[in-house]
Order: C-alpha cells, then sequence, then structure tokens
C-alpha cells in the first residue's frame, strides 16, 4: 500500500463532516436497538483507544495500546500500535493497509467526507501535538498533515458539530496529576486558522469524558478529574456533571447523570428518539479491582433525551467496554475494540443499528 504524507497550510482541501443528519426530525418516542457483531480485528488482544472512522465507504481502525505479553500486575509492559485496518464491508475481512506516523493512542478521531482527522494522544514517553487524515481510497492509504493541536494532549474527547471539530480535556503530559481545562476548535473550512481555544467545559478539568453531538449542539458529561495524592501520583474523581455547548458559544448546565462514569465509548451514538447513548464505561466502583478479580466494566446504558434534559435506563449492553472509539457506518453505530476490563482489550467490533 503507498502511505503518502503532504501538509495542508491553507483551506484548499474541502472537508465535509459524515453525520447522522436528520436525526431529530426524525425524532421518535421509542427506538429499539439491534446489536450485532462484525469481523474482530486481526489482532488476539484488540486495542484501547485507537483511532476509528470512515473513508471510502470503509471502516478504519488504527493504532491503539494494549498488554500482549504480561498483564500490568504482573510486570507487564504496555505497547504502543501503529497498524492502520480496514474493513471495506460488514461482512469482509480486514486488510491491512499500512501504518500511522507513529504509534499512537489515546488520541481523537472524527469522520469527515474526506478522511478521519485523528487529533493527537501518546505513547509511554510523550503526548502530541500532530493532527493527521487517514483518507483510504479503496486500494490505498493516504495520511495528510493537518495543523497542530495549540499543544500535546491525550485522553482527551472530541466530535465533530456541523464542519468543525471539537476536542475538549485530556492529559497533557503522561505524567500529569491534574486534567486539562481545555476546549479546542478546528473549522474545516478555514483550516489556515488553525485551532482555537475556546472557554473550556464548566467544571473541573477532566479526561476521559463523553462527548456527542445532536443538530448544532456539543454535549460534555462526566469523565474523570485528576489531583496529586500524598504520594505524588494522580487520584481519580469520576465525574457526573453535564453541559452543552450550544452554536452561541455559550456552556448550559444540563441535568447531571444518573451515576458518575468514565472512558465510555465516544462520540456517544445518538438514536432517531433524539436520544444520546452512554453504553457501558468505567464508574469507578471496581476501579480497586484487578485482573481475574475485576468482573468487567458496566453493561448498562444510559439514554439522555436532548429534548427533555432527562436520562433514563436503557436496555443493557452485550458488552463491556471503555477507551473504545466509534464511528457511523453503513447506516450503523460501530463500537471499535477497547478495554473489557482493566489489563485486558477486546477485538470485537460491534455493530448498533436502531430499529423503528
Amino acid at each position: 500500500m503507498i502511505f503518502s504524507r503532504q501538509r495542508i497550510l491553507g483551506p484548499g482541501l474541502c472537508l465535509g463532516l459524515a453525520t447522522v443528519a436528520g436525526l431529530a426530525s426524525a425524532a421518535m418516542e421509542t427506538s429499539q436497538p439491534e446489536w450485532k457483531q462484525l469481523p474482530a480485528l486481526p489482532d488476539k488482544e484488540g486495542f484501547a483507544s485507537a483511532f476509528a472512522g470512515v473513508s471510502h465507504d470503509a471502516l478504519l481502525v488504527a493504532g491503539g495500546a494494549n498488554f500482549p505479553g504480561k498483564r500490568p500486575w504482573e510486570g507487564g509492559a504496555k505497547v504502543w500500535y501503529d497498524e492502520v485496518f480496514v474493513l471495506p464491508a460488514p461482512d469482509a475481512a480486514w486488510i491491512n493497509a499500512g501504518k500511522l506516523p507513529r504509534p499512537l493512542a489515546y488520541g481523537v478521531s472524527v469522520t469527515t467526507a474526506e478522511g478521519v482527522v485523528c487529533a493527537g494522544g501518546g505513547d509511554a514517553t510523550e503526548h502530541r501535538r500532530e493532527v493527521f487524515l487517514l483518507k483510504w481510497d479503496g486500494r490505498q492509504l493516504h495520511v495528510t498533515d493537518l495543523p497542530a493541536l495549540p499543544g500535546p494532549l491525550a485522553f482527551g474527547s472530541g466530535v465533530a458539530v456541523g464542519r468543525k471539530v471539537y476536542l475538549a480535556g485530556g492529559l497533557v503530559t503522561p505524567a500529569a496529576t491534574t486534567a486539562a481545562a481545555v476546549f479546542w476548535m478546528l473549522d474545516l473550512d478555514r483550516l489556515a486558522a488553525g485551532w482555537r481555544e475556546l472557554p473550556p467545559c464548566p467544571g473541573p478539568g477532566r479526561m476521559l469524558a463523553q462527548v456527542g453531538a445532536f443538530g448544532e449542539t456539543l454535549y460534555v458529561c462526566g469523565g474523570v478529574a485528576l489531583q496529586p495524592g500524598p504520594d505524588g501520583k494522580a487520584v481519580r474523581t469520576y465525574l457526573h456533571d453535564h453541559y452543552a455547548f450550544r452554536p452561541s458559544g455559550k456552556w448550559q448546565r444540563l441535568a447531571d447523570m444518573p451515576q458518575a462514569v468514565a472512558a465510555a465509548p465516544s462520540p456517544m451514538p445518538a438514536s432517531p428518539a433524539g436520544e444520546l447513548l452512554v453504553i457501558s464505561g468505567d464508574d469507578g466502583t471496581r476501579a480497586h479491582l484487578t485482573g481475574p478479580d475485576h468482573p468487567g466494566f458496566l453493561q448498562e446504558v444510559l439514554a439522555y433525551d436532548v429534548r427533555r434534559d432527562t436520562w433514563r435506563q436503557a436496555a443493557d449492553a452485550p458488552i463491556s467496554r471503555a477507551t473504545a472509539p466509534t464511528a457511523f457506518w453503513q447506516g450503523a453505530w460501530i463500537v471499535a475494540s477497547g478495554e473489557r476490563k482493566p489489563g485486558y482489550r477486546s477485538p470485537e467490533v460491534w455493530m448498533l443499528r436502531f430499529l423503528q
């Protein structure tokens, strides 16, 4: 496969977002979820926090991290990856399409009409500023540079709203003991302007928040706040607060989540009923458990009604997942790989479709 790398200095590249158009206007009182398992990734472990998205009507999954040997409590070392896998159709086989510029995980990925925007992320030693576009043309993989982030960032959350890509929160360095209260936006029609720094989400700085979009509004809920503990290491506080960023440029406090959740598959899938879904994720109640003692992350699904500003408990998911990217593909939402419990990944790829 050909690996090309170009530099975009201006807005000459026309990028369009792959959005779920018309969901709000087609809102229904109920939408029944249907889960289907797709071909698993060609890696026996699977990956935490890979990049994922759609290009040339194919699903791309790239990078990520796992423990290929011993588990972390056994002294195992985490490994970061640069492989890019492509699934041309739901019933096809995965193709090893090429490589990322470097091994990366825990960044943000957003689908556009031109390919998958991948922002930030990092490895064991540093977090990165780089942003690039992954494009699959049906035969070859192409990688194109986009404007870099204002600073290094990993473990953040991101989503597209219209022609704008937003990135919220995260960690500046692997050793950070506080999360960054940042909110950055890249206008895909004005690439030469680069990323714009906007007023951050209210509340504490956070990482691994759930984000989603419905219409022209961006939603941020939950995640993890950090503070240094007595030993100097980061101590986590799991969050359940919830905010909307409106087209006016103002933040609004919304109904809190029923419980704290972090690292659920993100962006949050949107249903035709006008709900954003927090699928599985980590509520922190099992954080003291490791290895075989950990039963896995939640299988619960929380549904937020964007019209009524209310939460409800939806039907459980067939999976327990954290740090898994999502993408909208073939009229359904994809949950790609991710962690099933601390130290254990899954190569499974699931499709969530709503029956009307």
